[in-house]
């Protein structure tokens, strides 16, 4: 089987850099980061990553970074890990300079490419971990994602803001401790990719349901992609949808089948529920009541008790909305139980997605600790 590998960066991200140099040429500049040794321990004995250490050291071996500096200091910070049972399989450090545009040092490739193109190793599910925006842009040079420990002092907020930007889709998480780091990969990262295509419609789901909420939504249905946005910023969930269906004749395949895509992207992104809370509910709007129950047991039920005086809200048409949740909960492999009271239609509706998005965000819940599966029947 192929190997993943967790390419870590030393300053700034086991240790702490010492400015204003930034360079770790003295006892007294040694700090650990903090819960480093626990976290980073739990990742290599439970997990099945290949460490490497990849350093920029500008410099070193110059007058100004004598290697009598460097050495003694690198050795003690390595023995330190290997004493906490956490080791390196390589340690590449790039001493380039001056640096410019130097082909082995990060953000570049030069000092890793016996790792690319290279069957034994599964780089696009592996990992850079790292305190700098070069960082990021290792991991996506590499083809993989990276995890970012974000105190990078190095770049004015602007400047940080554009780079982000830039490598957003490289981020796989933004963090400042090691807890979340050894959480995030002990769980896995639940993203998931579905595309359906039919007569009447095409769709395209990326779920991401560890995300922090962010929404990309084209249905071509203004209200229902207004809902779907709910689901995403209150269920905490990265989520882009993109549908092109046959609105010429109606809505009704657009938004069925987008229910149905969008369940089945829970289905495979919720396929090992260990740990997982699998049950959640809530949600008042101002006069209006809703409460959804969800249960992702793995078997398919809707209860629809709302009723709705007006045909339409916006262009959508009430009577689709039972249709979303059913197809839903038909691929999602889910009970649902939706019940809502009100007097204004639009409140009324939008209760209902919110509920449904802290629903989905109590159910997906999961403990990092927890082997227990939450059922008596040991199967889900």
């Amino acid at each position: 089987m192929a190997k993943r590998i967790l390419f870590i960066d030393r300053d700034g991200t086991l240790i702490y850099e010492a400015p204003p140099t930034y360079q770790l040429d003295s006892y007294d500049k040694l700090t650990f980061y903090p819960h480093m040794f626990e976290n980073l321990t739990r990742i290599a004995k439970e997990l099945d990553y290949e460490l490497v250490m990849v350093s920029n050291q500008d410099g070193l071996g110059t007058d100004t970074f004598p290697e009598d500096t460097f050495w003694p200091l690198h050795n003690l910070v390595m023995k330190s890990l290997e004493g906490e049972e956490i080791f390196f399989s390589a340690v590449h450090i790039d001493r380039t300079y001056p640096h410019e545009n130097a082909p082995t040092r990060k953000p570049a490739t030069g000092m890793l490419t016996q790792y690319l193109n290279n069957d034994a190793y599964d780089i696009a599910n592996s990992f850079v971990i790292g305190d700098r925006i070069t960082d990021i842009q290792l991991a996506k040079n590499l083809g993989c994602r990276g995890i970012w420990l974000n105190n990078d002092a190095s770049l004015g907020a602007e400047e940080i803001s554009d780079k982000v930007a830039a490598l957003q889709d490289t981020i796989a998480l933004e963090t400042t401790d090691w807890k979340s780091i050894y959480e995030f990969l002990k769980l896995g990262n639940r993203t998931v990719t579905v595309e359906r295509k039919t007569n009447e419609t095409e769709v395209k789901v990326v779920l991401n349901v560890d995300g922090s909420g962010k929404a990309d939504i084209s249905t071509g249905i203004g209200f229902f992609d207004h809902m779907l946005e709910q689901v995403a910023r209150h269920g905490k969930m990265d989520l882009t949808i993109h549908t092109k269906g046959d609105l010429q004749v109606d809505e009704h395949h657009t938004i069925e089948d987008t229910g149905i895509a969008l369940g089945e992207a829970f289905a495979k992104a919720l396929a090992d529920k260990t740990g997982m809370e699998r049950y959640g509910f809530a949600l008042p709007m101002d006069e209006a009541d809703a409460r959804v129950l969800i249960d992702f047991g793995g078997r398919s039920w809707l209860v629809w008790h709302v009723e709705f005086k007006r045909e339409k809200i916006g262009e959508m048409p009430t009577e689709m909305f039972f249709h979303f949740f059913k197809s839903f909960s038909d691929a999602a492999k889910c009970n649902l139980n939706i019940e809502c009271r009100g007097e204004n239609e639009h409140h009324k509706i939008e209760a209902i997605f919110k509920a449904f998005a802290k629903a989905i965000r109590m159910g997906v819940k999961r403990d990092p600790l927890s082997n227990y599966l939450p059922s008596t029947k040991g199967v889900l």
